[in-house]
């Protein structure tokens, strides 16, 4: 089986879960663009993929990075903005309205809580909690130590439920 069969049959399989990922970690629905570049960079590094790992953590782990990308290159662009006293309008990375609608109404107070969490936690709630992922997938995705992916999951809980006002159901 050629590399593209391969990353043409993860795309069939990963490419939902990679965008709904990617959606948490950016916060807008326009993460079209970034799901094609996971498994463009996903084709381009399959070299180094090694087969007795989970595709599936390892898609999450380019998705990860490249949206950590992301995040910055728009936080540059707005500061530069803001820097020239340029009139134009950067983009957002807050909760648009469109990532609002798709949500559903008791899931939007969830969804606001988690974007308000730090980066490490929201990223581990979002992997665990969300995803589904074993600690050892979510231990790999994070680069940690299982203990790690263990003690700052159950930190994050803990911090989404005080933003929750104690509300907090697995």
């Amino acid at each position: 089986m050629t590399n593209q069969n391969v990353i043409s049959d993860w795309f069939h399989q990963y490419s939902d879960d990679v965008y709904n990922f990617l959606i948490y970690l950016v916060g807008r629905t326009d993460v079209e663009d970034l799901v094609q570049e996971v498994f463009i960079r996903a084709l381009k590094g399959i070299g180094s993929f090694q087969g007795n790992s989970n595709p599936r953590t390892w898609l999450f782990s380019i998705a990860r990075n490249l949206a950590i990308d992301e995040i910055r290159m728009r936080n540059r662009n707005k500061w530069k903005s803001v820097l020239s006293f340029e009139t134009s309008h950067e983009p957002s990375t807050e909760v648009t309205p469109e990532v609002l609608l798709d949500l559903k109404e008791e899931n939007k107070e969830l969804y606001r809580a988690i974007q308000s969490l730090k980066s490490n936690f929201r990223d581990v709630i979002i992997l665990r909690g969300i995803k589904g992922l074993s600690v050892q997938e979510t231990s790999e995705v994070l680069a940690w130590s299982e203990n790690k992916t263990r003690s700052t999951y159950h930190r994050a809980k803990i911090a989404l439920q005080k933003r929750l006002g104690g509300a907090l159901h697995e």
